[in-house]
């Protein structure tokens, strides 16, 4: 897999909070931000809201929003529903 270099911009606060996560866990600062972003993709894409968006690849912005104001309406025993199902594309 190709590794690629990213320039982006943090907050102080976060900075400091990741580097002490990183010292106390014994990593580097980069490795702890890779971590990071991996549990959060694997997060997202465990979110049932995520998972029907993200098979929606062809609607547009507003489209998409219509589709994220339908769920985020939806009842909590509907949205129970939706997380316990497999959405593939």
């Amino acid at each position: 897999m190709a590794v690629k270099s990213m320039i982006f911009k943090l907050d102080e606060l976060d900075i400091d909070a990741l580097a002490e996560v990183a010292a106390a866990c014994q990593m580097s600062f980069a490795d702890a931000v890779k971590e990071a972003v991996r549990e959060y993709i694997e997060k997202k894409r465990a979110d049932p809201l995520y998972r029907l968006t993200a098979n929606v690849k062809d609607a547009d912005q507003e489209e998409a929003e219509e589709i994220l104001a339908v769920i985020e309406n939806m009842p909590e025993a509907d949205r129970a529903v939706v997380s316990s199902q497999r959405f593939t594309a």
